[in-house]
């Protein structure tokens, strides 16, 4: 028998609806029965009992709301008659006991990846090209143009076609489906160790504070340190403030062993963009015949860094997927690997939790304080994380916040706490990372690979094309209907843990097994076959 309708946690005096609910439909839940007063849709929550206007409403085991009027039970919870409300959170002195998962039957587990002079693993092989300012966009491209297809990378646009049927028709002309030589196939890949050549593009570098120049400048070199990183190809004008020597001081301070090779192009100092592009083509082509030279190798587990990352998130999104994202995350780390929990206005109203596995009071008290600034900081431009649901969330169940975060939190499992990093901060501890971005997804996932995941796992309830240029991106479900959908940009479904089908572990372990072949080389992404290379950094305090 399916389940209508479940409380997540003891606590709690709201129920969810797993499927559409009539009303008149009884239920019985956490102790309370009753009928449902009118019809609650799927995803949705509905008062367990008779609540008085100001009462808190309880979800996940914690408060994500307080009721404004008086609401029935059995009564749909709306945002007519709820709002925004969290518990106040403070550092505790607190000794968390975490209870690690089985993992025997992971521990002899390898994936093929590229090791790094400095200890890290490549899940991919990359060269990337990046510009220091938004200047040197055209001429990123113009690189782009000049390699892809050269070297086997390019693909044919599959809707070209129309367009060329339609100019065809309008000409008047008839029109032929084959392709001349101008846009046939790539041949195979020139080289067969590389996975690609990625191309970054921004608007920043310069114009903006000095501050935003130097979170750029220490992105990019979060990029080429990437384990999943060769060497890179640098586009700088010359006279921006995003400049090259800040790059390079940057990449100096967060680099092990060896260093990577970079090859620096400045425009204003070549002359002509003839010179300049042939240059950067001269020297990147030399970058990849050593790029080349390095091959998959078995690694351990422990080597894998799980970017935890969701968007277009929906009312099954803290049931399914975040969990399964969880139960994975709290697998890596017992296997000695790492993971990154981003997104902090989507923390919101989850903080003590977190902050009560955190490993020291250092660490708690760093949470704590950029928790602090960036809700000022939103607040300093009319903002508040209050108003971080999109009308997608809400429409979908995600009324507040505080519902939305204390599901989102849960992709981060139940490890300790073993590091907070502030945005650009490169991991350096195993364990569970929280990294401060925004969560506005794209600029959430540029951080997230900014930072050192090798792997990223996106949980989404609405669907969402987000990819990483650097950082393969695994798209997770957490319903039937979308993974139904949209199979072109969802790799996995939780939806049967909705349904009954599946449990979390066992959900998890088929996710963990999916992240081998990914990182193995195996199995490409959906963003990477359709080339979702989504790349936005944050400017501070702008974004939620």
């Amino acid at each position: 028998m399916i389940n209508k309708a479940l409380c997540l946690d003891p606590q709690d005096n709201v129920g969810v609806a797993l499927t559409d609910l009539k009303a008149g439909e009884s239920f019985e839940l956490n102790g309370y029965k009753g009928l449902i007063s009118s019809d609650v849709s799927a995803k949705h929550k509905f008062a367990l009992y008779d609540f008085s206007a100001g009462e808190d409403i309880l979800m996940y085991g914690t408060i994500v709301g307080e009721s404004t009027q008086n609401i029935k039970l059995g009564e749909p919870i709306t945002l007519a008659n709820i709002k925004h409300k969290i518990r106040e959170f403070k550092e505790v002195k607190s000794s968390y006991e975490w209870k690690k998962p089985d993992v025997n039957r992971w521990e002899n587990k390898t994936f093929l990846g590229y090791q790094r002079a400095d200890g890290q693993v490549g899940t991919a092989n990359y060269w990337i090209v990046l510009p220091m300012v938004f200047c040197e966009n055209t001429n990123v491209k113009l690189l782009q143009d000049a390699f892809e297809k050269a070297l086997g990378f390019g693909v044919v646009n599959p809707y070209e076609m129309q367009v060329r049927s339609l100019v065809a028709s309008y000409q008047k002309e008839k029109f032929t489906e084959s392709l001349s030589e101008e846009y046939a196939m790539p041949e195979s890949k020139v080289f067969d160790n590389i996975d690609g050549i990625r191309f970054l593009t921004h608007s920043g570098g310069c114009g903006g504070t000095r501050r935003d120049s130097e979170t750029l400048c220490n992105l990019l070199a979060g990029y080429i340190n990437h384990p999943n990183v060769a060497g890179a190809t640098v586009l700088s004008l010359g006279c921006q403030n995003a400049e090259v020597s800040t790059l390079l001081a940057r990449l100096d301070q967060i680099q092990k062993g060896s260093a990577k090779p970079v090859v620096i192009c400045e425009q204003q100092q070549e002359g002509t963009t003839d010179k300049l592009i042939q240059k950067a083509i001269r020297e990147t082509f030399a970058g990849l015949v050593e790029a080349n030279k390095i091959s998959r190798t078995e690694a351990p587990l422990s080597k894998l860094v799980i970017g935890l990352e969701c968007g277009g998130s929906d009312g099954f999104s803290g049931i399914s997927a975040n969990p399964t994202l969880g139960q994975v995350s709290d697998l890596v780390v017992a296997l000695g690997g790492a993971a990154i929990l981003s997104e902090f206005p989507e923390l919101c109203g989850a903080e003590q939790p977190l902050i009560d596995r955190c490993v020291t009071s250092e660490v708690a008290q760093k949470f704590i304080r950029l928790m602090d600034e960036y809700a000022k900081a939103a607040e300093n431009v009319g903002s508040g994380f209050d108003m971080n649901p999109s009308p997608g969330n809400i429409k979908d169940g995600l009324l507040t916040d505080a519902i939305k975060s204390c599901g989102a939190a849960k992709k981060g499992g139940t490890a300790p706490v073993s590091d907070v990093l502030d945005y650009t901060e490169y991991i350096k501890t195993p364990g569970l990372n929280l990294l401060c971005t925004p969560g506005n997804d794209v600029e959430s996932t540029t951080g997230l690979a900014g930072s050192g995941a090798n792997i990223i796992l996106f949980s989404t309830g609405l669907g969402t094309p987000t990819g990483n240029p650097v950082c393969p991106v695994i798209k997770v479900a957490t319903n039937d209907k979308l993974a139904s959908r949209m199979p072109d940009i969802i790799d996995f479904n939780t939806g049967g843990i909705i349904s009954g089908e599946e449990t979390i572990e066992s959900s998890g372990d088929k996710l963990l097994n999916l992240i081998i072949q990914v990182a193995s080389g195996k199995v490409t992404t959906k963003a990477d076959e359709k080339k979702n290379y989504d790349f936005i950094p944050w400017k501070r305090g702008v974004s939620l």
